[in-house]
Formats: structure tokens, C-alpha cells, sequence
């Protein structure tokens, strides 16, 4: 079993610690192995059905190359803490048996541990269709229910012995292992001190698995994101996206999740009294407007594109005087404009989830970034592609930030466009490519898809953020001297240019284009706790060949346009927090800023922090002034109806 190789003449062996360890990890991913496959037999129906379908098979092995590096991670985390161990040992040359007796079992007790994770997880995954997670513990507060449970269902009693077949065995292997290896009579033979070449070489092999465990631990070599749950979601067939996780990954991120104040359900009213609310607030809107008249037919194409940082307080339109955005501003002028329109939060992942799913930034809550992914029944991708959409998504960067990349592939994207989709020489940093290249992928996608059928694409930019790079290819030059206002002008030529490209294709005449912030940016003077140049969003509805230009004044949201664009095209949607706002006009607009609220009408804007200050200004004049203390009950109306809906 020894690996022998000749440095200088002299026979080197690799250090039998390092053996074990090598032989330790490979014991547990082939039992991690056995674990995967189990799942299989035991799913019989979706397997099937994912191995009739052409290239069926060529997505189970992905799904098993996913588990794999799923299933390094863990080992990687089990066994680097021996590795280091070992290594201090070796430089000080100890060969006591206890030391590596104790450091033997601490390796097999956490290996036992995560096999017992693993033979959990086989009945809870089948019965629960996700993999074993925190919210399982919910059945300890009643252990003698739970283990009656188990043992009056023969088929979990099975699952029983499994766990301890299992568990002998991988002992078994381990003890093998030991005494090959680590036995301190073995490690005894030669008590003289290694010569200084060998210790180079070790020295150098150390460091080398040392890096190895470290990548294994992050799982992914790119900058943005180690490995998160939605790596493991490549394809659009849950079965394979869940097969790639290890329990215990997806145990231990669910608890950390848990435990994070974030992450804890909201508390800011009656849960019961805000779903009233809610419920009575949609039935008046609904009352009070008319149905939209059909513009649009089912089979337009829909382009969304979601703006890094661009808010209104870039856009000429909207009063900024530096004339960096002419194109938008064009495009304004010749488009539907909605004039008074707010983003649900200040991140990127608040804009891709409340834009593409219709439902409000929930404070400093992540929603995208979970263990458990949820089916967004009411949200775009997944609407659009129930009525014959191909659905696809584009961004500049890595895709698994955020877990935007795996949630999108959960929830009706059926491909993803990022980074590892791009030549490594258009790569310019951590955000990926420059717009204009991804704008340019695009046309190239979308005149690739299947032209039976309409499409919905949605595109993230990102050059409008730090780090800023300017690039030097193209046949556009900024005036500004500041960085961030030439990105501006950058990001606006990339628009205008996506644009002239689009309109020489064939399916441009039949395409609704829609741009929104995925936020804005702190912009100018601000009197207020919530400056409004971080919410305040052009939202543009263009499509030359079938809609008027025409401007709207109405109090929308982020989350609105989910329901805006389904009642354009004439599909109904009644599973948002979003409304058609053009046609059932809105009382208030609200929006969260980690532990902030606002609420704003069309002359109050209402801001509530955690601590629970208040404050109440009259934005349209810039007033300065805090009513909160002169109109109490008009504040009081606002934070019910902002309350209301985060905790619907």
C-alpha cells in the first residue's frame, strides 16, 4: 500500500500518518457513495423518469460528480483538524500511541456521526422530498413520540440496521487501518530523526495537503462564493439537485441559519391580524381599479433587465444634470416610464428575489440565501415557463453568490449564463465581465433558443459596482473624470448599445423590454435615516412596435413588476405581494433597509427603525422637519400597513 518514489537516490516513503489519512478518506466518501445511490432505488419514480428523458443519464453522473465534492467538503472538515495534528507531530516527533489512538477515534467519531446523519436522511428525504436539515429537531420536543414512531414502522427499523451495519463496518475498516498504520510499535521502528532532505519534502507535501484540505473545504476555486447549497443545482429536476448534497452540509447550514438573528421569523405585529390586513388592503385595491386591457399577447417575449446601482438619482429624466445617461434617458422618452417606483432593499440579492418573485425585502433577512429552497409558485420564471416560456438567466459574475444561481434553478430558470460561461480573457475581476459582454452573450443566446416558443430572459449587470473597471476595448469614451460617474455613462452606452443590437434580430419587434434597479445608490444631499436615492427606481416598460410612450405617476414597488409584466401579457397572477399598480393604484409604498423601514405616499415618507424610533417627514419639499409627534395616527396608519405586509 506504500507509495515509494526515488528523490536523489535514496528511496522516500510518504509519511504513514499521511497514509491513513489518505486511506481514511477514502473509506468515507465510499461509504458517502453507498449512501447517494440509495436514494435511487428508493425514489424510483422520479428516477426513472429522469433516466427516460434523453441525456438522463449524463445528469445522474453529474449529480453523483456534485455529491462528491459535496461529500469532500465534509471529510476536508473532519479530517483537517488530524492533518494539522499530524503535521505538529511529526516535527516534534512524537510517537506516543496514546496521541494517535485519541486522534484515531476523534476521526472515526466524526465520520460515525456524519453516517448517521446519512442513514437519517435516506427515510427523511424520501418522506419529506429534502435533505436532512434542522427543521427535523422539531420532533425531539417529544422524543418518546419519535422513537415509538420508529420502531412501530418496520420500514424504519430497516433504516436501523443499516445505520449500525454501516457504522461496524466503517469501525472495522478504521481499526484495519490503525493498526497498519499508527500502531505505535509501527511508528517506533525508526527513532532516529529523518535527514533534512526528506524533512524539505514533507515540509512541501504538508503545505501541498494543507492548500488541498483548505480547497476541499471551500469546495469551489472561484473568488465570490464557496460551496453553498445551490451549487448542487444545476438542472431544472429536483431529484438531481437534491442528490448532490450531503446531509450533513445541508444539517449544519440549516442550523447555522437557524441560530442567526437575521434569519428568526418577524415579530413586528400579529401575524394574524396582519394577513386581515393584507387580504382587505388587495380586495380595495382591486375594487377600486379596472382590469388592465390586453397590450400585449401570451407569446411576447420578455427581456428583463435588472441595473446595478442605477437609480433614478443617475438618470437625467429624474433630475441628475451630469448627462450620463442619455441612452436610458431615450429610452424613457419612448417607452411606458412609471415615474414613482421603489426597490424593496439596498442588495443586489434584494433586487433579483423581489423583482423575479414578487415579495418585499424582509428587513436583514437573506431569502435567497437558505438551505431549503421554497417553490415560488407565484414568481416569474416559474409562471412564464407553466405558459410555454424558455426561461434563461444572465450575469456577469459567478452565479453561486448569494445562492441566487442555485434558488433561480429551483424556481424556473432552465439555464444560467455566468462567468465559467465566458473566455477567461474577458474576466476583469471578482464581478466577471464587463456589461457589454454579457449583453452581447445574449443576443447570441437568445438567437439560439428554441424559436417555437417565447422567451423570457433576465439579465444582472454589474459594472456599476465596485470594483470599478473601465474597459479600454470599445468604441466609447466617457467625459466624467470620477470613476463612478464614467461607470455610469459605461453602463448607460452598454444599454443603449444591448439595444441597436436587439433591434436587427427577428424577435425584437415581438419582445417587451423591462429595466429596473436591483437598488440604488446614497446619492447626493440626504435629511433622511433612509436616503430615498436607494430606493427610488426607473422602471420601463419599452417595446416600440405595440406600446405607446407614456408616463405614470402611481406609487409602485420592486415587487410589483412580476404582476405588472404577467398582466401585460394577459396572464394572471394572484400569488405575489405585487399588484398591477398602474390599474389598482396603491395607498403607500414600502421598503426595508436591513433594520429599517419605510413607508412613503405621495407626500409622507414614514421610517421605522429596530430600535424603535420613528420619524415622519414631507419628502416633496425636502423638509427636514420630524412630525411624527403632530400626525401620530397618520404614522401610526402607515407602519401598520408597511408591518402588515412583511409579515403577511
Amino acid at each position: 500500500m506504500l507509495i515509494n518514489i526515488v528523490f536523489m537516490d535514496k528511496r522516500y516513503s510518504l509519511p504513514k500518518q499521511i497514509l491513513y489519512l489518505f486511506w481514511a478518506y477514502i473509506i468515507g466518501i465510499g461509504l458517502f457513495f453507498l449512501f447517494r445511490l440509495a436514494i435511487l432505488p428508493l425514489n424510483a419514480g422520479p428516477t426513472n423518469e429522469i433516466l427516460s428523458q434523453k441525456g438522463g443519464w449524463i445528469l445522474l453522473l453529474k449529480a453523483f460528480f456534485m455529491g462528491f465534492r459535496f461529500d469532500t467538503l465534509i471529510s476536508c472538515f473532519a479530517i483537517s483538524p488530524i492533518l494539522i495534528s499530524f503535521i505538529f507531530a511529526y516535527y516534534f516527533n512524537i510517537k506516543n500511541r496514546i496521541f494517535y489512538k485519541v486522534n484515531h477515534y476523534i476521526l472515526v467519531i466524526l465520520f460515525s456521526a456524519f453516517f448517521t446523519i446519512s442513514s437519517v436522511d435516506i427515510p427523511y428525504f424520501k418522506y419529506f422530498f429534502n435533505r436532512f436539515n434542522v427543521q427535523a429537531l422539531t420532533w425531539m420536543d417529544n422524543p418518546q413520540f419519535v422513537f415509538k414512531m420508529i420502531f412501530e414502522e418496520a420500514s424504519y427499523i430497516v433504516f436501523v440496521f443499516v445505520w449500525i451495519g454501516i457504522i461496524v463496518l466503517y469501525s472495522w475498516l478504521m481499526l484495519k487501518l490503525y493498526k497498519q498504520f499508527l500502531r505505535f510499535k509501527t511508528m517506533d521502528k525508526d527513532k532516529n530523526r529523518p535527514a533534512f532532505r526528506i524533512y524539505v519534502i514533507n515540509s512541501l507535501l504538508f503545505i501541498f495537503l494543507i492548500g488541498l484540505c483548505f480547497l476541499g473545504m471551500r469546495g469551489r476555486i472561484e473568488k465570490k462564493s464557496p460551496m453553498k447549497v445551490g451549487t448542487a443545482y444545476f438542472s431544472n429536476n429536483p431529484l438531481i439537485n437534491q442528490m448532490g448534497l450531503n446531509p450533513t452540509f445541508t444539517f449544519i447550514k440549516s442550523f447555522e441559519e437557524k441560530l442567526k438573528e437575521n434569519n428568526k421569523p418577524l415579530n413586528l405585529m400579529d401575524k394574524n391580524k396582519a394577513k386581515v390586513f393584507v387580504k382587505n388592503e388587495f380586495r380595495r385595491m382591486r375594487e377600486s381599479g379596472n382590469k388592465r386591457e390586453l397590450i400585449l399577447n401570451k407569446n411576447t417575449n420578455v427581456v428583463l433587465v435588472i441595473m446595478e446601482s442605477m437609480g433614478s438619482c443617475n438618470i437625467g429624466h429624474f433630475g441628475n444634470t451630469l448627462n450620463l445617461t442619455p441612452n436610458l434617458d431615450k429610452l424613457i422618452n419612448n417607452s411606458v416610464s412609471y415615474e414613482n417606483v421603489y426597490t424593496a432593499g439596498i442588495h443586489t440579492y434584494n433586487g433579483v428575489y423581489s423583482t423575479l418573485f414578487g415579495q418585499p425585502a424582509l428587513l436583514s433577512k437573506h431569502s435567497m440565501n437558505i438551505t431549503i429552497i421554497p417553490k415560488m409558485e407565484g414568481g416569474l420564471p416559474n409562471l412564464l415557463r407553466e405558459n410555454g416560456y424558455s426561461t434563461i438567466y444572465f450575469t456577469t459574475h459567478d452565479d453561486q453568490f448569494d445562492n441566487i444561481g442555485g434558488f433561480l434553478s429551483a424556481n424556473g430558470i432552465e439555464k444560467i449564463v455566468s462567468v465559467k460561461d465566458y473566455p477567461k480573457k474577458e474576466v476583469k475581476s471578482t464581478l466577471g465581465v464587463p456589461d457589454h459582454i454579457m449583453f452581447s452573450r445574449a443576443i447570441e443566446e437568445i438567437g439560439n433558443m428554441d424559436k417555437t416558443k417565447p422567451f423570457f430572459a433576465c439579465l444582472l449587470t454589474a459594472s456599476n459596482h465596485g470594483p470599478y473597471i473601465f474597459p479600454d476595448d470599445i468604441p466609447f469614451k466617457a467625459k466624467s473624470k470620477d470613476i463612478k460617474n464614467k461607470m455610469i455613462e459605461y453602463s448607460d452606452w452598454a444599454i443603449g448599445d444591448f439595444i441597436e443590437k436587439a433591434k436587427k434580430e427577428a424577435w425584437f419587434d415581438n419582445t417587451v423590454f423591462v429595466f429596473i434597479a436591483d437598488h440604488g445608490a446614497y446619492k447626493g444631499s440626504n435629511n433622511y435615516e433612509m436616503p430615498l436615492s436607494y430606493h427610488h427606481s426607473p422602471l420601463i416598460f419599452y417595446s416600440p412596435s405595440n406600446l405607446s410612450p407614456r408616463k405614470n405617476e402611481n406609487i409602485g414597488l420592486q415587487i410589483d413588476i412580476a404582476e405588472m409584466i404577467s398582466s401585460y401579457l394577459g396572464i394572471e397572477n394572484k400569488k405575489t405581494l405585487g399588484i398591477d399598480f398602474e390599474t389598482y393604484p396603491r395607498r403607500y409604498g414600502y421598503f426595508s433597509a436591513d433594520d429599517k423601514l419605510g413607508v412613503i405616499d405621495k407626500e409622507y415618507y414614514y421610517i421605522w427603525n429596530k430600535n424603535g424610533e420613528e420619524y415622519l417627514y414631507r419628502y416633496t419639499t425636502n423638509d427636514k422637519k420630524n412630525y411624527i409627534n403632530e400626525y401620530r395616527a397618520k404614522a401610526k396608519e402607515m407602519q401598520e400597513y408597511g408591518f402588515s405586509m412583511l409579515m403577511y
